[in-house]
């Protein structure tokens, strides 16, 4: 099933990763990995699989995170939620 979420609010941070058209993850949505990958850093978690988080997430939506890259969405979540969490403290 297509993502219906609203997006909007990461379209500068979509339209800045890199294009991915295939392997693991291939029409996923990048802006619902973000989000996976924000929540995992912000409570930093260390162990996970790439793959079930890619897996678990809707099919890809138009706009700025249409074939991009949800590996690196979600890296860059982490890297940002790793961020806000030592920025909080």
């Amino acid at each position: 099933m297509a993502c219906k979420k609203d997006h909007s609010d990461l379209s500068d941070i979509m339209s800045n990763l890199p294009y991915d058209q295939g392997g693991v993850g291939r029409h996923k949505c990048a802006a619902c990995a973000y989000k996976k990958g924000f929540d995992a850093g912000y409570s930093l978690k260390e162990e996970l699989d790439i793959n079930e988080v890619l897996n678990g997430l809707e099919e890809s939506q138009a706009a700025s995170q249409r074939h991009k890259s949800p590996h690196a969405a979600y890296a860059l979540g982490y890297y940002d939620g790793v961020c806000a969490k030592t920025n909080s403290k």
